[in-house]
């Protein structure tokens, strides 16, 4: 993956950035690292396991442990260039010999489901189906490859876990106790914003389930503490949205609720009552063209010459929010595809006021 740098824009090479392992890459790799330890008598220094899409990375081993039926080993997770909290963790995988097939543990650190909405049941470890099969797969393989019974308990383990969770959408899916161990690939992509949208997708799935009728998107957490204030919503029924609009609403189109919420600063906002669903800066820009007709069309103070809406608000005054939040609004209106769908905008400055509410 490419991105530039905001300090050599313009520069015509640009920075790669490196990719990294998941979590379920990582307790995968851990889980086979572990079944030669206690099926083949000692431990590795690195194990090489093949990912979905065909990839083989290797991984080194730290704090192998081995006792009666038991054997564990742990993996440093490595996020490549991606700003993830659990960069630099260690991943624990403990298989031990039992009368069943393949079961699964949340071990200190790692989480466990207690609302429903998400891919696994409540009261089961937050380990996603994808990485639990990749493991599975593992003991066969290797149960196979010993001439053993694929009769193994897993228990994940992550040190440290039930702390940096809180940096995590963990709690607010309702994912208590820990971290989870997620990909669907194995790889963690730089920035990825289909993780990000992923996530908003699972944060909608919650709320339906936990049959929420009212869920709000917002575009940061100063709006988003507003916005949660305001009406008094639990946190499960607040999506992070970020600068992902299009992709919140999108899957509301498929899985609607009663009511929804977009919530930012006048910058976001704006992009969004102008045409964008995709809110980033590097991505979309404030129309101030449309921004400065729209405010001499309505008798407002002269915006034309500003450079931001921020700049153009503190001329105009909140009657310019006003008028972006009826267009943004029309805009949400126009994209939902349930006529039922009960919809607002709050726009919000950055002291954490509203400065507009229009809708719901």
């Amino acid at each position: 993956m490419y991105v530039y740098n905001e300090n050599i824009m313009n520069q015509e090479k640009p920075i790669v950035l490196r990719k990294g392992w998941t979590t379920g890459a990582c307790a995968t790799a851990a889980v086979k690292a572990a079944l030669v330890g206690l099926w083949g008598g000692k431990f590795l220094k690195t194990v090489s396991i093949i990912l979905p899409k065909g990839e083989t990375p290797t991984f080194d081993l730290v704090k192998p442990k081995k006792g009666n039926g038991w054997s564990e080993v742990g993996i440093v997770k490595d996020a490549g260039d991606d700003p993830d909290v659990t960069h630099g963790c260690v991943v624990i995988a403990r298989v031990k010999e039992t009368p069943n097939s393949v079961t699964f543990k949340a071990g200190k650190g790692v989480g466990t489901v207690s609302m429903p909405g998400l891919p696994i049941g409540v009261g089961e470890p937050a380990i996603n189906p994808k990485p639990r099969e990749m493991m599975s797969s593992i003991v066969y393989e290797m149960a196979k490859l010993y001439s053993k019974k694929p009769n193994i308990e897993i228990t994940i383990s992550i040190p440290n876990g039930e702390i940096i969770t809180n940096k995590t959408w963990n709690p607010r899916l309702g994912i208590v106790g820990g971290l989870s161990i997620l990909g669907t690939t194995g790889i963690v992509r730089p920035f990825s914003c289909s993780a990000w949208i992923a996530s908003i997708h699972r944060g909608i799935d919650v709320a339906r389930a936990a049959m929420f009728p009212h869920v709000a998107g917002c575009t940061g957490s100063t709006s988003e503490g507003a916005v949660q204030k305001l009406f008094n919503l639990p946190d499960q029924a607040m999506l992070d949205m970020g600068d992902f609009a299009g992709g919140m609403i999108k899957y509301l189109n498929k899985n609607p609720v009663n009511r929804v919420t977009i919530g930012g600063g006048i910058g976001k906002i704006t992009k969004f009552a102008f045409g964008a669903v995709d809110l980033h800066s590097k991505r979309s820009q404030v129309n101030f063209k449309k921004l400065s007709q729209l405010a001499q069309d309505n008798d407002l103070p002269d915006i034309s010459n500003v450079n931001t809406a921020l700049e153009a608000l503190e001329l105009a005054g909140n009657d310019l929010a006003g008028l972006i939040a009826d267009l943004a609004l029309q805009r949400l209106k126009s994209l939902t595809k349930h006529s039922g769908m009960d919809c607002g905008i709050v726009i919000v400055n950055r002291a954490g006021n509203v400065i507009s509410r229009v809708g719901n």
